[in-house]
């Protein structure tokens, strides 16, 4: 499954801290697919390991956008705080993982970007860190 989140992102009018999808803002374009599910406890899918390629680099881009589509990142405590009943319905291992991770479940595998002055494109990669591999692998134990 893969879909597009093509939605405007601009400072949040309260919350000046954040940013939220809103009609004055600047655009903002997410293109995302599942790369594997997990299920929970009852055993319905209940979080995604997802791939997603961005054409504008806003700020909190990624978590903004799947906050506003209904699916917050694991872990997101400012975007992500009342879904928090999703991480209810993880099994043992994968709430005891979370609790571990103590941060948002976002990794950067590759950037890449065009060099502003020669035009060459560059590219960095990086492997999973330890403690998302390691929920990923709690993830994966529970189906």
């Amino acid at each position: 499954m893969r879909g597009t989140v093509d939605a405007p992102i601009d400072r949040h009018p309260h919350a000046r801290e954040k940013m939220a999808v809103r009609e004055c803002g600047r655009e903002a374009v997410t293109h995302w697919e599942i790369v594997e599910s997990f299920n929970g406890s009852d055993g319905k899918p209940v979080a995604s390991l997802l791939a997603c390629e961005l054409e504008t680099g806003r700020t909190h881009q990624i978590r903004v956008h799947l906050a506003h589509i209904g699916h917050p990142l694991l872990g997101d405590m400012v975007y992500g705080p009342h879904f928090k009943t999703k991480a209810n319905h993880l099994g043992p291992q994968g709430q005891a993982a979370l609790a571990a991770l103590g941060r948002q479940a976002l990794h950067a595998y590759l950037l890449a970007l065009e060099h502003p002055k020669t035009g060459a494109i560059l590219e960095w990669n990086s492997d999973l860190p330890e403690d998302l591999a390691a929920l990923r692998a709690r993830l994966k134990a529970a189906l």
